[in-house]
């Protein structure tokens, strides 16, 4: 039996005339720290929006924890996700906005949603708002939303993105613990280092094509 919690069967998607990802076939471990490497433009979010459910595939097949995206499900159960740079609501402060998101599904408690905000170096008691922390606050809030309903697999787009050299370190900290505890991760990172210390495989994206390299 298979252990991959991801499978990928020729993923293909065009936007007007330019073909951004060009027939992926791949599968992704359980449990497993999964790094995709590449250049800007290379199609590495594209290719994890479609593993989200965000984008929808010209063409293909995106199987996570043995349920097709888009014909079994809409979005893949029990996922953290963050792509690109964070949206939160600029006048709220960030406990607020995590609050409210938890609300929707309401799976958590107020006490996990402030530990997600510890576990990521800010302060849930803080009524700063939003629009008044730096990038690297905003990229924390960001992880805290990811991992708050502690899910199964986490999704990072450049999670060390805006962090300065501390804040790289903690949160590489914080990506070693969860895999520890059994996450599957899929991330990128243009740091080689981070890749060095946390992947147990890598992955290239080069021109919408994706190849396992070590």
């Amino acid at each position: 039996m298979s252990d991959a919690i991801v499978k990928v069967e020729n993923l293909r998607k065009t936007f007007r005339e330019e073909e951004v990802l060009k027939g992926i076939t791949c599968e992704f471990s359980r449990g497993k720290t999964h790094a995709v490497i590449g250049n800007n433009g290379s199609g590495k979010s594209v290719f994890f929006k479609c593993v989200c459910g965000f984008i929808e595939p010209t063409k293909g097949h995106i199987i996570v924890g043995g349920k097709e995206i888009g014909k079994d499900i809409d979005f893949p159960e029990s996922v953290g996700v963050i792509i690109e740079r964070p949206g939160f609501l600029p006048n709220l402060s960030g406990y607020r906005n995590l609050q409210l998101l938890a609300n929707i599904r309401n799976a958590i408690t107020q006490d996990q949603v402030k530990e997600a905000i510890r576990k990521v170096g800010l302060d849930p008691s803080s009524k700063k708002a939003v629009a008044k922390y730096s990038l690297g606050m905003k990229q924390r809030l960001g992880i805290a939303q990811a991992i708050m309903e502690d899910p199964d697999m986490l999704i990072l787009d450049e999670p060390f993105n805006g962090l300065d050299k501390e804040g790289v370190k903690e949160i590489r900290e914080l990506i070693g613990e969860l895999k520890k505890a059994g996450k599957t991760i899929m991330l990128t990172s243009h740091n080689s280092e981070d890749i060095k210390l946390l992947a147990d495989d890598v992955w290239e994206m080069d021109g919408g094509r994706l190849e396992r390299i070590g």
